[in-house]
């Protein structure tokens, strides 16, 4: 069992604010950004605890956009991507906004409705250094980019080429 410093209790469960959803460590959420044009932030819940003053805090390993990425977008990165990163930070429980799914790439292919609270992760990211993990993913495409799930693919009956 995870050890707590003086004065914090760890939590089985958190109820976000104004809703009656609750949150427990292994949950995704979506957390408010500071700049309120900006999307969420998407996070994985590692920890809830509690101070002596009823504060509640969350520990949370941040998942990234490819666009806050080192590399940026590209082009086979679908509206609705997410890098697993191993940035941890703690923050306020106060400041996650709602819960969402962060589906394997093969069950997100499998939706036959996404929905706004789904996305999808098919790499780890490496924050410090921009590395992926994995480093290479399967191509499908005469033009050798990895498939992007918002673009319609067509297969060739005669060669059975994307």
């Amino acid at each position: 069992m995870a050890k707590t410093r003086p004065g914090k209790k760890d939590m089985d469960s958190y109820t976000i604010r104004g809703t009656n959803k609750v949150v427990k460590a292994g949950d995704c959420v979506l957390m408010r950004p500071s700049d309120t044009s900006k999307p969420p932030y998407v996070a994985r819940v590692e920890k809830i605890e509690q101070d002596n003053r009823g504060n509640v805090r969350v520990r949370v390993r941040w998942y990234y956009r490819p666009e806050e990425s080192l590399g940026g977008r590209r082009q086979f990165h679908g509206a609705k991507e997410l890098f697993l990163s191993d940035h941890f930070d703690v923050q306020s429980a106060h400041t996650i906004e709602g819960k969402c799914i962060v589906h394997s790439f093969k069950n997100y292919t499998k939706l036959e409705n996404v929905g706004s609270e789904d996305y999808y992760c098919r790499f780890e990211y490496k924050a410090a250094t921009g590395a992926f993990t994995p480093d290479r993913v399967a191509v499908y495409c005469k033009c050798e980019m990895p498939y992007n799930p918002d673009d319609l693919m067509v297969q060739c009956e005669g060669c059975k080429d994307w």
